[in-house]
């Protein structure tokens, strides 16, 4: 018993005489033999491309492919850490902006994408459709809105609106209803003139959708009708009519990593940023040819490369809203936070989307309350905001009101 004590005592008295150090992070472990000092230097790992992508204090246009691809090879798990250290100093990191998608005129399609439900040439099973009432479209938007959606999202199967003048009048209507609704709307019609482009702006168009779809490489394998230097130009007719530009791609059309890469250096180095980069992933449908070659209940796309391309968008283009698109139904709670912290700041969200299941608003209710998440604001761009909605009681109570000003240090109108 003695000499127990005496050990004790021993041992008290030689912690006394060493120095308590502690270390500048959390730890509960207080080490002597480790003094405090500078930060430790970025792993070796870290290319020099990603290093100016995460220190960067603006949207930037001159990337290199070499630099982007430098950056998409870094390991994932250092590239996701990076990439969602930039996303909060651009972004508030718990808004997720809800959209919601309606087919406003279905099938009947004259072109000949590979992956398509909607085009005449495939045998899908799917009816072609008369443009929907101007009423019924207006009254699918209130039930989104009163969902928590703040952006409506409205698709049309066309090649381009030539000819199209009683059309992009009922479209025109469409847009002002919404846009008096207090929402943000953005439309997908094929591709446009600079004068349909002006006239959708003048109607109060929040945004004009228009998919690069893949790389400039790989693209005549997937659609031969229509060019990649034609759907570029339509993305110049709405960016100079003042219109947001929303375009992304589509992953799993039997592309290889360097086309992700190619995808995202020529979104990147356009004159300004898109607004919103849609990431997709194939949603195989029988009848069409990407659907015939793919074996069932194989997934199109490995989520590695989803959750990759979401992470170098980001950090290549720090102020766009990245949005999950189609295929988010094949994914994990899981995998949707993780891009989520990635980047990842948007979704379709509600009964469909175009041809194909969507997220419903309540799965999407419950996974934004486990995780801290709230719907994004309307017409909210990045950088923090004044006031953060913290439920979706303070959700459905600020619907309706209209925010304005400018975000100091972002250089973003609400």
């Amino acid at each position: 018993m003695s000499r127990t004590l005496l050990s004790k005592r021993v041992v008290l008295r030689s912690l006394r005489r060493q120095p308590t150090c502690f270390r500048p992070f959390s730890t509960p472990v207080n080490d002597p033999f480790v003094t405090p000092s500078a930060p430790p230097p970025p792993p070796s790992e870290v290319s020099n491309a990603l290093l100016d992508a995460v220190s960067t204090t603006g949207p930037r246009h001159d990337w290199t492919r070499d630099e982007i691809r430098d950056i998409y090879n870094t390991p994932l798990l250092e590239l996701a850490f990076q990439s969602a250290t930039l996303h909060r100093r651009f972004h508030r990191p718990s808004a997720i902006q809800m959209c919601t998608l309606m087919n406003i005129k279905t099938g009947g399609c004259s072109e000949d994408c590979s992956y398509c439900a909607q085009s005449s040439r495939y045998q899908t099973g799917l009816q072609a459709t008369k443009m929907s009432p101007v009423d019924s479209v207006l009254e699918a938007a209130r039930i989104a809105k009163s969902n928590g959606s703040t952006r409506f999202c409205m698709g049309a199967a066309w090649r381009d609106m030539r000819g199209r003048k009683t059309s992009l009048k009922n479209v025109k209507a469409m847009v002002k209803g919404i846009r008096e609704m207090d929402m943000e709307v953005c439309v997908t019609l094929g591709m446009i003139d600079g004068e349909q482009a002006k006239d959708l702006a003048t109607a109060g168009l929040t945004a004009y959708n228009h998919n690069l779809d893949t790389s400039r490489e790989h693209y005549p394998s997937v659609i031969t009708t229509r060019t990649y230097d034609e759907r570029l130009q339509t993305l110049s007719h709405v960016r100079d009519a003042g219109i947001n530009v929303c375009s992304g791609g589509i992953l799993g059309l039997g592309e290889k990593p360097e086309d992700h890469v190619g995808l995202i250096h020529t979104v990147s180095t356009l004159p300004s940023h898109p607004e919103s980069f849609p990431v997709n992933a194939l949603v195989p449908i029988k009848g069409t040819p990407l659907g015939d070659k793919l074996p069932e209940g194989k997934r199109p796309i490995p989520f590695d490369a989803i959750l990759r391309t979401i992470a170098t968008a980001r950090l290549v283009m720090p102020a766009t809203i990245i949005r999950i698109a189609a295929g988010r139904t094949t994914m994990s709670e899981a995998e949707q936070v993780l891009c989520f912290s990635a980047g990842a700041n948007a979704v379709f969200t509600g009964e469909k989307m175009l041809t194909t299941e969507a997220v419903g608003w309540d799965t999407d209710k419950s996974m934004f309350e486990r995780w801290g998440l709230v719907p994004m604001k309307s017409f909210e761009r990045g950088g923090l905001r004044d006031r953060e909605v913290g439920s979706w009681k303070g959700v459905k109570e600020g619907l309706g009101a209209e925010e304005t000003g400018r975000v100091e240090g972002a250089g973003v109108v609400a």
